[in-house]
């Protein structure tokens, strides 16, 4: 099976190259061919370069919405099994060997990986505690994702009336179209991709945690969010 690996990214001209690696290393560990395609979008550094230069498929899209540049990555990719992660994401060097194990069962259709903060502080460790209760009753979790391409067609790829939770959002579409069919979604907790914590670096790392009501907001998609999907996805600096 020929895989895609689709990356948004914009400006990210500090971290890509090392997501790019990891992409190759794990495709190299699973003896499997791996494309990489990365999905300019708003980029005003040397970001495009990078990405040539690692030998990625290169589109780009200008919407502020990751939901659609996703999508639009999808569109461009020619993988028979599409797998998502961030620009400022590693994926671990079994991941690909471990989603590739889990494809030759027929009935699986996609699923995820753990996901790990490059760093550790209380706050952090409040903030992933305060979520995984979540998690664990829905069985699912976020930050990469990996789903055959004729199931991301089910699916009709990520929502995109969804600026922000987009991805939690498509774990729990997989997993009822799953249980809907009679096939399986997984979780696949021994493979897993390491996260920056950029974000956190940027507002702190108590910020989730202290705003947790306007987090659950972006969920909801309450009135008056789209403010902080800017603030935290689409107009921060990098």
């Amino acid at each position: 099976m020929k895989y895609s690996v689709v990356i948004p990214a914009r400006n990210e001209e500090h971290w890509l190259g090392a997501c790019i690696d990891s992409v190759r290393e794990s495709a190299r560990q699973a003896q499997v061919e791996a494309e990489v395609v990365v999905v300019l979008n708003r980029c005003t550094d040397g970001t495009e370069r990078i990405a040539r230069e690692k030998g990625g498929v290169v589109t780009a899209s200008d919407a502020r919405c990751l939901s659609a540049i996703r999508n639009h990555g999808a569109r461009a990719a020619s993988g028979e099994v599409l797998v998502t992660i961030d620009a400022d994401s590693r994926m671990s060097a079994n991941l690909l060997s471990k989603v590739d194990l889990a494809l030759r069962d027929p009935k699986v259709i996609g699923g995820s990986v753990a996901i790990w903060f490059e760093r550790w502080s209380l706050g952090l460790v409040l903030t992933f505690l305060s979520i995984l209760p979540a998690l664990l009753v829905l069985r699912i979790s976020g930050g990469a994702f990996w789903v055959r391409r004729e199931v991301f067609g089910e699916l009709g790829g990520f929502d995109e009336s969804r600026r922000s939770f987009e991805d939690v959002d498509f774990a729990l579409r997989l997993r009822r179209l799953a249980r809907a069919t009679g096939r399986k979604a997984k979780i696949l907790w021994r493979a897993s991709i390491v996260t920056s914590c950029r974000k956190f670096d940027r507002f702190g790392d108590w910020y989730l945690f202290r705003n947790a009501l306007r987090v659950i907001g972006l969920w909801r998609r309450s009135k008056g969010s789209e403010r902080m999907e800017d603030e935290l996805w689409y107009d921060t600096e990098r």
